[in-house]
Formats: structure tokens, C-alpha cells, sequence
């Protein structure tokens, strides 16, 4: 279930929509993957950043993006955000990334580093790398930035609260301390939250929370159930752009 209640911590006042832009993979889509859509090709990643930068758009992490959300700055800004921590996007998108002089956040499941997406791995029909501490210290260098995505990724409003509270607590405090840099922002895994959920972020000391509810950030929002924009590997690179020019409508 997904809710949005403005008790539940900071409200979002940006003084013109924000966009946040959800990846996964970046790579081709191997012949078995069952949900191809979740790869987009790193050509067309590119053609994605090269979209934003000519129409005057900056990319930018989530801590880069934090004052335009608040409504401290106005600029053409979209926060980019990649799910799950695969290895392809520290192969492919980092390379994009660092071309453009563009940051970004990537949600790392925090008891799965170096290994693969058990979670979903026999629903897609593939295991996909993730980053290891190597990987991930890489990204951090070249000024990404990374969050949390819970400890296993589970549906955190289907289980029960203590090991709800635990997924988003100790993933914080174990990505701190392995990775050796502050943690502040959440991704719910699936999108999945209810109240109880978004409260245990913000009690946890995180900063914002990102859902799967589709739209650009208005004013008024709960910086703990924040939309974003996915992009599926399915859809062109014109549609893209077409989507992105009605943003300065």
C-alpha cells in the first residue's frame, strides 16, 4: 500500500517541479531476462544525459538535489537515481555520468553487496551483479553518492514491524560503516510503504524517502514519500525527450 501523509516528517517546497529519474540497469538485456525493460541500453542512457544537458537541465544526486527540493535554490535540475546497486552502473552509467559533470544517487541493497539480486533473480530469470565495497568506493570517488534499499529488499509493509524497523535502521548504520560515508537517504524497495513505513524512516535519521508513485516533485509533497520517473528500456529515446520538453511548460 502506498500513502502519503504530511505528518510524517519535512514537506517538500520546490519552487518549480523537481524531476527524480529512476534507473536499473544500464546494459543490454540478456536473452533470458524475463523483465527486460528494467535494462536500458548505455547508448541510450547517454542519449538520456545528453537530452537533459541541451535542454538546460543539470543532473545531480539526491544530497546535490536536497536545496532545490526545499525550495532554497531554483534551477533545471533532475536527480538521478539508480535502484538496486548493479555492477553495470558503475561499468556503464558512471562513465556517462562523469562525461556530463552530472551526480548521482544509487540505492544499495546493504546484505547483498557483492553478490546478486536473490530477490528477484528467479522471477527475472537472471542474476545481475552488484557492486562490491570496491565498486562501491569507485562510485564514491568519482562523486556519486549512495542510499540505503533496505538490508534484503523486501515488501517492508508485508512484514512484520520489528523486522520492518530493523531493514531500515541497520541498513543505515551498515552501509555507514562499511562503506565509511553518511547515509541519508531511503528508497523503499518495490515502492512498497505505509505510514508505518515512512515513519520509520524519518525516526531512522534519514533525510528523504523515494517511492515508485509516478510525477515530478511539487510543493507540498512529504520529502519521505517522494514520485519519480521511471525509464524503461522499452521506451525510445524520443519519448524521452518529448516528456522532458513538457516539463518547461
Amino acid at each position: 500500500m502506498q500513502t502519503e501523509r504530511h505528518s510524517h516528517g519535512a514537506i517538500a517546497t520546490p519552487l518549480q517541479p523537481v524531476p527524480i529519474l529512476t534507473y536499473h540497469n544500464i546494459g543490454i538485456a540478456p536473452q533470458s531476462a524475463s523483465h527486460r525493460g528494467l535494462y536500458l541500453d548505455p547508448g541510450k542512457f547517454r542519449l538520456h544525459l545528453q537530452v537533459l544537458a541541451q535542454l538546460g537541465y543539470r543532473g545531480v544526486s539526491m544530497e546535490d538535489g536536497l536545496p532545490y527540493l526545499r525550495g532554497e535554490k531554483k534551477s533545471r535540475v533532475a536527480i538521478i537515481t539508480f535502484d538496486d546497486g548493479y555492477f553495470d552502473n558503475l561499468e556503464f552509467a558512471l562513465p556517462a555520468l562523469r562525461d556530463f559533470g552530472f551526480s548521482a544517487t544509487c540505492y544499495m541493497v546493504a546484505d547483498r553487496i557483492g553478490e546478486y539480486n536473490a530477490w528477484d533473480s528467479e522471477l527475472l530469470g537472471v542474476r545481475k551483479p552488484l557492486m562490491d565495497l570496491a565498486g562501491i568506493r569507485e562510485w564514491i570517488a568519482a562523486g556519486m553518492r549512495i542510499g540505503s534499499h533496505s538490508l534484503s529488499h523486501p515488501h517492508l509493509s508485508r512484514i512484520e514491524r520489528s523486522q520492518m524497523r530493523h531493514e531500515v535502521v541497520e541498513s543505515k548504520t551498515e552501509l555507514e560503516q562499511r562503506v565509511g560515508v553518511p547515509v541519508e537517504h531511503f528508497c523503499f524497495p518495490y515502492g512498497d510503504h505505509d505510514d508505518a513505513c515512512l515513519a520509520a524512516t524519518q525516526s531512522a535519521g534519514y533525510v528523504t524517502a523515494v517511492t515508485t508513485r509516478r510525477g515530478r516533485v511539487h510543493s507540498g509533497q512529504s520529502l519521505f514519500a517522494l514520485p519519480r520517473i521511471g525509464n524503461s528500456g522499452k521506451r525510445s529515446a524520443l519519448l524521452f525527450q518529448a516528456r522532458t520538453l513538457l516539463w518547461g511548460l
